[in-house]
C-alpha cells in the first residue's frame, strides 16, 4: 500500500536521513513456555536478503585439539574477518538449532551512525553459529556471545537476538562502541512466562530493572551512553532502545509494523490499533511483550508468520498497487518519489526476498534429539511449507543442504529454486494462484502435523535403547519429508503453469476458460483511458409504427364494414 509520509517528516524523519531502507531485513517472534498450548517454546526467523540463499545448514560435533583456531567469514558478505581460539568440543547444529534444543535468530537495527565501524572481528552471524556450537542454555549462549564480543572485539551493527531453550527465551540486544572501539554495549531480558514477543529490525528493549536474575547487561551500558552526552537521567530511567537507536518514523512503519501485526494477532484484546505504527502518533510505543488471547500451537505460530496486514488500514492487497489480482507485494525500492512528493511501500512479514525462515520448537519433556524440531522452509514465508528437521539428524535433506546450488545459478535439484519458481509463478495472478498454492501447503504440513506423534512415538522407543538408532530414524524421516516436498512443489510449478497458462485458467475438466478481471480493474482502466477505449454506441433499432386502433363500436351500434375494394373514381 503506498502512502505519502510528508505529513510526518519533520519529527520524525529528517533528522535521520530517511533514505529506502535496504538494511530492513529479517522479523523474528518469541513464545513462552507458557504461551503455548502444549509447554514448547518456540522462536521464529524469517531471514530476508536479496543475496540470501536459502538452505540448511548442518554441521556436525567435533573435538578439536589443543590450540585449534577458528576463521571468522563474515556471513553477510563472506568476507574473512580474523581468527579465535577454537572450542575444546563443539555440538551438532541443524540450521539455527543444536543438539540441546537451544535455538537462535535475529534483526539487524543498525543504531546510531557514530557506533558503526567498531574494531573487531566477531560478526553477528559468527556469534549466532558460534554460540550454536558451544552452548546448551539460553543463558549460556548469552555468555558466550558477550564473551567473544569482550575479548575479540564486534564486527557488525546493532542487532537484536532471539535465544531460546526448552525453558527459557530470551532477548539480546547489542551494539558496538564506534570507530576504533573495541567490545559492545548490550542488555538481555528474559520474557515473563506466558507472554510473547517479536523483533524486526527496531531496538525494543527501553528501560529495564537493574537487579534482576532475569535480565542481563554490560557493565557499561548506561556509563558508556553517559560519556556520548546521550543519557544523563537516573540510571532506572535509562533506556537501551532509545539511546541507542531513537525511533524514527522508519523504524516505526517499516520494522514496529510487522511487530505490531504480530502482537495484535495473538492479543486482539490489547487493541493494538494501527496508529501504534502508521505514524500519526509518534508518541505511542508497543509494549515489549503481550500475553496471547489463546495459547498458540505450532501451527499458529506459522501462521503469524504470513501477514501482509490483511484486513487493517495497511492491507497490501487494498490500492492499485495490487493489480487486478490483489497482489501484497511491491518491487523495491520502498521508498520513492513522483512530481515531488515522497511515498513508501508497506514492509510486511511475508516478502518476496526470504532466503529462508523457520518456526523452533523445543520441549523439555523428551531427550534433546527428539524434542527439537526447526520447522524449515525456503523463500517466501507465505508459500512455503515448513518441513520437520529434528534437532537429532545427522544430515541435512539433499535438496536443502549447502553446497547444492547457489543464489546465482537455478538448479532443479535446489528446493530454494524450485520454490521460487511456485512463488514467482503465483505473484503474476495471486489472488487465483495462491488458492492453488494454500491448499497443496496445507496437505503438506497438516499431514506433518497429523504425523508427528507418531513420529516422536517411535523415537522415543528407539532412544530408550540406543539414541543413535533414534537419530537414525529422525534423521531418515526428515530426509524423506524434504525429499517429498521438494517433488510435490515442482509438480505444483509444473500445475500452475497448465492450469493458467497465457492468461486463461483450466477447470478441473481441462476446459479453458477466460475468466474477467475484476469489476474494480476495469474501472482503474477506464479511468485512465476515458474514452479511447470504449466502443461505439450501438445504434437503436428502428421503432415499429403501432398498428391504428379500430374504432370503437357504442352498443347497439354497428361497426363500420371497410369496403374490400377500393371504390371507383
Amino acid at each position: 500500500m503506498t502512502r505519502p509520509y510528508s505529513k510526518f517528516l519533520p519529527a520524525l524523519a529528517v533528522s535521520a536521513g530517511l533514505v529506502a531502507p535496504a538494511a530492513l531485513a529479517c522479523t523474528s517472534m518469541l513464545v513462552t513456555k507458557g504461551a503455548s498450548s502444549d509447554g514448547s517454546t518456540f522462536i521464529t526467523y524469517a531471514a530476508d536478503s536479496h543475496e540470501l540463499y536459502g538452505e540448511l545448514y548442518y554441521t556436525p560435533a567435533r573435538r578439536n585439539p589443543p590450540g585449534a583456531m577458528r576463521d571468522i567469514i563474515e556471513w553477510d558478505t563472506g568476507k574473512f574477518l580474523g581468527r579465535i581460539k577454537e572450542a575444546p568440543i563443539t555440538y551438532t547444529v541443524v540450521g539455527n538449532m543444536n543438539e540441546h534444543q537451544l535455538s537462535i535468530s535475529e534483526s539487524t537495527f543498525t543504531g546510531r551512525k557514530e557506533l558503526e565501524g567498531p574494531a573487531g572481528i566477531v560478526d553477528y552471524g559468527s556469534l549466532i553459529y558460534i554460540a550454536l556450537e558451544r552452548a546448551k542454555t539460553a543463558r549460556e549462549a548469552i555468555k558466550v556471545m558477550t564473551d567473544l564480543v569482550a575479548e575479540y572485539g564486534y564486527a557488525s551493527t546493532g542487532e537484536s537476538f532471539s535465544i531460546a531453550d526448552p525453558k527459557e527465551v530470551w532477548i539480546l540486544e547489542m551494539i558496538g562502541k564506534g570507530a576504533g572501539q573495541k567490545g559492545a554495549v548490550w542488555v538481555a531480558r528474559r520474557l515473563p512466562d506466558g507472554y510473547i514477543s517479536a523483533h524486526a529490525n527496531q531496538a525494543r528493549i527501553r528501560q529495564f530493572p537493574l537487579n534482576d536474575s532475569d535480565v542481563l547487561y554490560s557493565k557499561d551500558v548506561i556509563s558508556f551512553a553517559r560519556e556520548k552526552g546521550w543519557f544523563k537521567g537516573a540510571d532506572k530511567d535509562f533506556s537501551f532502545a532509545d539511546t541507542y537507536h531513537p525511533l524514527d518514523f522508519e523504524g516505526t512503519r517499516f520494522a514496529e509494523a510487522r511487530v505490531w501485526s504480530i502482537l495484535r494477532r495473538a492479543a486482539p484484546s490489547a487493541r493494538l490499533g494501527a496508529d501504534y505504527v502508521d505514524g500519526s502518533a509518534p508518541d505511542k510505543r508497543l509494549p515489549l511483550w503481550v500475553k496471547p488471547d489463546q495459547k498458540l500451537a505450532v501451527q499458529d505460530v506459522m501462521g503469524l508468520m504470513r501477514d501482509h496486514f490483511e484486513g487493517t488500514p495497511l492491507d497490501m492487497t487494498k490500492d492499485v498497487g495490487a493489480g487486478p489480482y490483489a497482489v501484497p507485494y511491491r518491487w523495491r525500492p520502498m521508498t520513492w518519489e513522483v512530481d515531488g512528493k515522497k511515498y513508501l511501500h508497506e514492509r510486511a512479514i511475508s516478502t518476496q526476498q526470504t532466503g529462508f525462515s523457520f518456526v523452533a520448537q523445543m520441549r523439555s519433556w523428551m531427550p534433546a534429539p527428539v524434542g527439537g524440531v526447526l520447522w524449515f522452509g525456503v523463500d517466501d514465508t507465505f508459500t512455503t511449507v515448513y518441513t520437520p528437521m529434528y534437532a537429532g539428524i545427522r544430515t541435512a535433506p539433499k535438496n536443502l543442504a549447502q553446497g547444492v546450488a547457489s543464489r546465482g545459478e537455478f538448479s532443479w535439484d535446489s528446493s530454494f529454486w524450485v520454490f521460487n519458481w511456485v512463488s514467482n509463478q503465483a505473484y503474476s495472478r495471486w489472488s487465483d494462484m495462491i488458492v492453488d498454492v494454500q491448499k497443496a501447503q496445507g496437505e503438506l504440513e497438516g499431514q506433518f502435523l497429523a504425523d508427528q506423534a507418531d513420529i516422536e512415538k517411535a523415537a522415543l522407543e528407539l532412544y530408550k535403547t540406543s539414541p543413535e538408532q533414534a537419530r537414525s530414524y529422525l534423521t531418515e524421516y526428515s530426509t524423506r519429508q524434504g525429499d517429498k516436498v521438494h517433488g510435490r512443489w515442482r509438480k505444483l510449478g509444473e500445475q500452475l503453469l497448465v492450469k493458467y497458462i497465457d492468461g486463461n485458467v483450466r477447470d478441473e475438466m481441462g476446459k479453458v476458460n477466460h475468466p474477467k478481471y475484476p469489476d474494480s480493474w476495469y474501472r482503474h482502466i477506464v479511468k485512465d483511458t476515458g474514452s479511447r477505449l470504449a466502443l461505439p454506441a450501438e445504434p437503436k433499432p428502428a421503432e415499429a409504427k403501432p398498428e391504428p386502433k379500430p374504432a370503437e363500436v357504442k352498443p347497439g351500434q354497428k361497426a363500420e364494414q371497410k369496403p374490400s375494394v377500393a371504390p371507383a373514381p
